[in-house]
């Protein structure tokens, strides 16, 4: 266990090997940093230096003041803090959070990732996915980025279920900054944002790397929806694999450069999953059927008797097309659009 003093004062240590903290923790916080010298095995030169001169207590300080101010939670590694984070390898020692944290929900968690430059298809999936998981009771983990994340991020808000989003910012610092609304969402509606860098922390490149350990290690596995060969879900994956959490991929053609990641994993042994009902096979978690939502214009402007064109779709619902795509794609997963070729469609029911 770490108090949250001592716990800060190891997140603005230099130069912590993986683990340390942990290890920190075990041994006994206040002697350690009581006493650097004795515990060169844990503390690099750089960190006792630092010690020695009192700059990080001195941010410590202030950063528990700044946190009280802005209504931000510190969670230290403790009985508090998300149990299966804390049986990962390299837990953070400190959590920055908003919203609302529930340490043992690591048995239903689950963490959704992908590209940030993501497909129309893959955004579709990643949301109807989210949304289906979520109304059976798994808490969705994404990193609140672009593309896969914040669909995911979504579609669990869509089913009234709970998300919790890992920043690699701040928690006052929201990148990307399109997603402030979204983030608001996640916290009023039972969700949680987390980060373990400080109030004022910019999004570094160097950070997200870390911050994909948090979300492999928080809960029972990783779902890749879509990723290039050179993708940060992929270390996200590779994380979980090290921790013997269970990684799942979706397919994607070969030729598709945004799927080589995922069908590499495949490849690799990584789970072959195409909905939400094949990761819930995997985990062993029945589904809960989704009530088609009131007064749909699409499910209006769908014909069972007729095909209908991609321009026939937009005129009678509404909807601009990039949206009427979108609903497409979201119907043919759950079976309730057949395409045929053209394109055209047809309602199935």
């Amino acid at each position: 266990m770490l108090s949250i003093p001592d716990a800060l004062v190891l997140s603005f240590l230099p130069g912590l090997r993986p683990g340390a903290a942990l290890a920190i923790a075990r041994r006994g916080a206040p002697e350690v940093l009581a006493r650097p010298g004795d515990h060169a095995d844990l503390l690099p030169p750089a960190a006792a230096r630092a010690l020695a001169g009192g700059e990080p207590r001195r941010r410590a300080a202030a950063e528990e003041r700044l946190a009280a101010s802005a209504g931000v939670r510190l969670v230290a590694l403790g009985p508090d803090y998300p149990d299966w984070l804390a049986r990962s390898s390299d837990p953070p020692p400190l959590l920055w959070t908003r919203g609302a944290l529930d340490p043992a929900e690591g048995g239903r968690s689950l963490a959704l990732v992908g590209s940030r430059a993501a497909t129309t298809e893959a955004r579709t999936l990643a949301r109807a996915m989210a949304r289906e998981l979520a109304a059976a009771g798994l808490v969705v983990v994404s990193g609140l980025a672009r593309g896969i994340d914040g669909e995911a991020h979504r579609g669990a808000l869509e089913a009234g279920g709970r998300t919790v989003a890992v920043l690699g910012s701040g928690l006052d610092r929201m990148y990307p900054p399109e997603h402030a609304a979204l983030s608001e969402a996640l916290v009023r509606d039972g969700g949680a944002l987390v980060s373990e860098r400080p109030l004022g922390a910019p999004p570094t490149p160097d950070a997200f790397p870390r911050r994909n350990r948090i979300l492999a290690g928080w809960g029972r596995g990783v779902v890749v929806i879509e990723a290039a060969r050179r993708s940060g879900a992929l270390v996200t994956a590779r994380c979980a694999l090290e921790e013997g959490r269970e990684v799942m991929a979706v397919p994607g053609p070969p030729s598709w450069p945004t799927a080589a990641g995922t069908n590499a994993l495949i490849r690799d042994g990584a789970a072959l999953v195409r909905d939400a009902a094949d990761v819930a096979a995997e985990l062993g978690v029945a589904l809960q059927p989704l009530a088609r939502p009131a007064g749909d214009a699409m499910e209006r402007a769908l014909r069972p008797d007729a095909p209908s064109t991609l321009e026939d779709l937009a005129q009678r619902s509404g909807l601009p097309l990039p949206e009427v795509l979108a609903r497409l794609c979201e119907m043919e997963l759950c079976g309730r659009v057949r395409r045929l070729p053209g394109p055209l469609f047809v309602a199935t029911s």
